[in-house]
């Protein structure tokens, strides 16, 4: 069996290096124990533009921030023959935010894959949740090291419980190795220690201590602190040692120099073991109680300390029984009863030592590496679970419209907002009212829901208020009604205009198909004012609606002409050899411009249309879909021709445009392979994207407003909730079925 693990690994020094290190060796050595057969390469992580000299175990490593880097290990996997992929999982040691850029690498293995989770949270922020939630379905298991945190896995991020298995957190065999301790330090001689040890920060608690350490003084002068690790790398790089000056001053404040020692390094194990062995009692003061695992604490408890800690989750779980004892959160003065009573009382304290000693030989290494070794056998025996291949299947949740209440008021609906918070200092725009006017209308027939009808009221208001007496429109207007005079785009115009055909065509009552009827007629004469290319395109959606309704109104007929005629037009000028698009560069909503022209010949059935449309669709898909999933042009850099494009800045409009474009061509041309190019266009929503993330948020049911290199935007303004909304409304009748 050949096995990858990836994750830190020394002369790096974290915990999760140190933790990485013993698993690996525990495994082999178990291995060899059974004489069977492994083979073991490890990929590190290098944090920062750091690198290190690795041990030949070693034979790849991943800058943490570089999302090619993840690609690469992932291809260099899938060639190595290996049969099991371990990934050690913590959020901070991965690039991305909350590690997110693991996933490039997951996504693309062929092999199974067991991760150890070393954090799992009770209440994950976004990105925390959907980068565990993503690992977890590329997991054939998930290890964690504390049973409270299957229920955590199960109840809030929905992991299917089989796939979880409990195996501790690994201690040398102390018992094994007690001859080759190292003598008690000189210092110690003589006194009653007490010890914490790990990478310092503030989280440590370690200020609880000292501020305890004067009243056990006063009971036992003998007591010595010792304060044992460097302080975290990542607190360096950004604080410096203000941590470890601020405890060395406050130490000095209380006097308690003769008291307390800060080792300030890293020790090899059988250092720290020999120092868990001398010391009395270790304490644990951590200020946090999220903390599902803790790699010092089970080696305290290993080495048969009388641990004395605050009440995080894992301590609760393994000072059970008699194990340790218990005191809360930064309450200094029930440390120094608990130690003071300790201390008094040496068969209490020497009884809890021999209980904890015993216990950790339940989880010593060798014991680990073999219940690992067992767990690989079983993934790799594993029948892989073949889910339904049809797109169709494909399930989304039902369509709700709580964010886009939530954004509108008796004006219309807000253009921005600050995660899910309305934000009033952006006003509102023509552009995001008549979009929310046209979800509005395709939702209605749909769903029924009354609400609907009110906000069409709404943004209908905002349209008649911005227009012109000439048919042209204002775009913007502030939060104090202000509408800007001067500010004309074709852009603005052209989804108004959109809006109104949609109207006339889906409108629920007399009232509104008669105003906007007027109000579609009124703008029809600003139509040979467009000058660009997706102004023709949203004039086109707005004449394809009307026609729809008339389809006998042949003036309407021959104005959609003329539009589809021009945007040929500038096709005819722009487009060459490589490069079949309308303008010199692809920007923004770029499938709406193939898709007018589908919806143009389904009216005129005039081939010319088809055939731009077709070439500029196969264009622009070998852009967009260059893996199997749909990659759009980010709007920090547009794509011009024989130039590259990000990644990253990519827009839910886009998606939404994309959407438009392939149910325009199935209605077109009835080509059902269009329908599947849609629910991919639509998956883009839920995380069939570049960062493998998905775009919505469960809890406001809004969609966050961009796709970043490292993270998603998570503001959730119109543009984006709309532009999810209308491709629900699209995709959902080509789907199976619905989940809620």
């Amino acid at each position: 069996m050949k096995v990858i693990c990836i994750g830190n690994y020394p002369p790096r020094q974290c915990g999760i290096a140190t933790f990485t290190e013993n698993l690996v060796q525990s495994i082999i050595q178990a291995a060899t124990n059974q004489k069977e057969n492994i083979e073991f390469e490890v990929i590190a992580m290098n944090d920062a533009g750091q690198d290190y000299s690795y041990p030949s175990i070693v034979t790849q490593s991943i800058p943490d921030k570089k999302k090619e880097a993840y690609i690469d290990a992932a291809d260099y996997i899938n060639r190595s023959g290996a049969d099991v992929c371990l990934v050690q999982h913590e959020y901070g040691i991965y690039g991305g935010e909350s590690g997110l850029l693991l996933l490039a690498l997951l996504r693309r293995l062929k092999i199974p894959v067991v991760t150890t989770f070393h954090t799992v949270l009770l209440k994950p922020g976004f990105h925390q949740k959907e980068v565990l939630v993503k690992i977890a379905s590329y997991s054939s298991k998930i290890v964690v090291m504390n049973s409270l945190a299957i229920n955590f896995l199960v109840d809030v991020f929905e992991v299917p419980r089989d796939k979880i298995v409990h195996i501790q957190h690994g201690v040398p065999d102390f018992g094994a190795l007690e001859n080759q301790l190292m003598p008690k330090p000189t210092l110690w001689e003589n006194r009653k220690v007490m010890l914490t040890f790990g990478l310092i920060g503030r989280s440590k608690g370690i200020e609880t201590v000292i501020r305890a350490l004067p009243e056990i003084v006063s009971h036992h002068p003998e007591i010595l602190y010792v304060v044992l690790g460097k302080t975290h790398p990542n607190i360096i790089r950004y604080s410096g040692e203000e941590y470890r000056n601020f405890l060395g001053s406050f130490v000095s404040q209380l006097g308690l120099e003769k008291h307390v020692v800060f080792m300030n390094q890293y020790v090899t194990e059988l250092e720290l073991m020999s120092y868990l062995r001398a010391a009395d009692i270790y304490v644990t003061p951590y200020l946090n109680k999220a903390q599902i695992t803790s790699g010092t604490l089970s080696y305290a408890v290993g080495g048969g300390c009388a641990v004395v800690s605050t009440p995080y989750w894992h301590a609760e779980e393994l000072l059970t029984d008699g194990r340790g004892k218990l005191f809360d959160f930064e309450k200094h003065s029930d440390l120094s009863k608990i130690v003071n009573h300790l201390l008094d009382n040496q068969s209490e304290l020497n009884n809890i030592q021999k209980i904890a000693f015993e216990y950790g030989k339940t989880f010593s290494w060798p014991i680990i590496g073999k219940s690992y070794l067992t767990l690989f056998e079983e993934v790799t025996t594993m029948e892989i679970k073949e889910g339904d291949a049809s797109l169709s299947s494909f399930l989304i949740p039902d369509f709700d419209i709580s964010h886009l209440i939530r954004l509108t008021d008796l004006t219309g609906i807000l253009q921005h907002a600050r995660t899910s918070i309305p934000y009033f200092n952006a006003g509102y725009c023509l552009d995001d009212n008549a979009r929310a006017l046209i979800l509005c209308l395709l939702a209605w027939p749909k769903t029924n829901d009354t609400r609907l009808i009110d906000l069409m009221t709404v943004y209908m208001s905002y349209i008649v208020f911005m227009q012109r007496e000439d048919g042209s429109f204002n775009n913007y207007m502030t939060y104090e009604r202000t509408a800007m005079l001067d500010d004309l785009s074709d852009d603005a115009f052209g989804r108004a205009f959109w809006a109104l055909g949609c109207l006339v065509r889906f409108a629920p009552n007399e009232s509104l198909f008669q105003l906007g009827h007027e109000m579609f007629n009124q703008s029809v004469t600003q139509l040979d004012n467009i000058r660009y290319a997706r102004g023709l395109a949203n004039g086109i959606f707005g004449l394809y609606h009307y026609v729809k309704r008339f389809p006998d109104q042949e003036r309407y007929q021959m104005l959609l002409e003329n539009l589809a005629d021009r945007l040929c037009d500038q096709y005819d000028r722009n487009s060459h050899y490589n490069w079949n698009w309308y303008e010199e560069s692809i920007t923004y909503d770029n499938g709406l411009l193939p898709a007018s022209l589908y919806q143009a010949f389904e009216i005129l059935r005039k081939g010319k249309y088809l055939e731009i449309a077709e070439e500029s669709r196969l264009f622009l898909e070998s852009k967009c879909f260059r893996d199997e999933w749909l990659s759009l042009i980010g709007n920090r850099k547009w794509l011009r021709m024989n130039d590259n494009f990000d990644l990253f800045a990519q827009q839910p409009v886009d998606a939404l445009a994309m959407v438009i474009l392939y149910e325009s061509a199935y209605k077109a041309t009835s080509n059902e392979l269009f329908i599947d190019k849609l629910i991919q266009s639509f998956q883009w929503f839920f995380g069939v994207n570049d960062l493998d993330i998905s775009m919505l948020d469960k809890e406001s049911k809004g969609c966050n407003d961009g796709m970043e290199e490292f993270n998603i935007n998570r503001n959730q303004g119109a543009e984006s909730t709309i532009s999810y909304l209308i491709s629900h409304i699209i995709t959902a009748p080509y789907l199976i079925k619905n989940v809620t």
